[in-house]
């Protein structure tokens, strides 16, 4: 597929962040509907949706876009990238970051307006505790470093599986139930669900959201280092330089052979027939 234009590649952004945070949002008004008493399997019930949305997601927009739907994704393509000549330039990195804000914020709003909700309402879950911050650094690392893995390996075809589960996973094994993304952070301010964030808890989410970025970008050069380079045992060969003795030589025996038949045909003789070409027995 030719790369598409910025433009193409902005579109798929907002409309995949606004349907993963549709998903966030959606999901956690039908996990307290029908689920009211029971926080563990409005847990299990959210983090599987989201998981199996996001899947979809970067199916449906990843040719486009590479789906990123998160600034610490294209934040991190853009640092690491500008080690080896690839990722993202900044005046992409800016649309990447403004369209992923602009499609979560109306994928809030539709989220919140799909169950009959106020399209927007001020968030007041707190979610504040040291632990409760290392968890987000930790989600956050661990996702980035996924994708390179990835990406530096050659399996970017398991991506949308490996991501959708690691945060299913991550809902579960953080304290955070895994946020690892500033644009949702964000937008999540923005709903009455049991998915939103108080706007005091916003600031220490995406300091550490960015601490996990550093540390992701501290390791991934270390661990995966040949990325952008080609192996001596991987590099093509250089074609030999090619030989011209036995060119030359044919060349030599067809003149050879019609000076022989030139002067037969110029000198009488008893028989018709010109002599047979001398054959030269040629060592390689």
């Amino acid at each position: 597929m030719k790369d598409p234009s910025l433009r193409r590649r902005l579109l798929a952004e907002f409309l995949g962040t606004a349907l993963l945070l549709m998903a966030v949002v959606g999901t956690s008004a039908m996990a307290a509907d029908l689920s009211p008493g029971d926080a563990g399997l409005r847990l299990l019930q959210n983090s599987g949706a989201v998981a199996l949305a996001l899947v979809a997601v970067i199916y449906t927009f990843g040719p486009v876009s590479h789906a990123h739907f998160n600034p610490v994704v294209s934040a991190a393509d853009w640092i690491l990238g500008r080690r080896t000549g690839t990722g993202l330039a900044t005046r992409e990195l800016a649309g990447y970051v403004g369209a992923q804000l602009a499609g979560a914020f109306a994928g809030t709003v539709l989220g919140n307006t799909m169950f009959d909700r106020p399209a927007v309402t001020i968030a007041d879950t707190s979610r504040s505790g040291s632990h409760v911050l290392l968890s987000e650094v930790v989600a956050t690392a661990g996702l980035l470093i996924l994708i390179a893995a990835l990406v530096r390996t050659g399996r970017g075809a398991s991506g949308p599986g490996a991501v959708g589960a690691y945060i299913g996973a991550a809902c579960w094994f953080t304290s955070s139930t895994c946020f690892a993304n500033p644009a949702v952070t964000v937008a999540r301010m923005f709903t009455g669900t049991e998915a939103g964030i108080a706007p005091g808890s916003v600031p220490g989410f995406l300091s550490a959201q960015a601490a996990g970025l550093a540390v992701a970008c501290a390791l991934v050069p270390l661990l995966y280092p040949q990325y952008g380079r080609t192996p001596v045992e991987h590099r093509p060969k250089a074609a030999a330089p090619r030989s011209d003795a036995r060119v030359v030589t044919r060349r030599t025996e067809n003149s050879r052979t019609q000076d022989r038949r030139t002067r037969w045909a110029a000198t009488p003789h008893h028989s018709s027939r010109p002599p047979r070409a001398a054959t030269t027995r040629h060592r390689g």
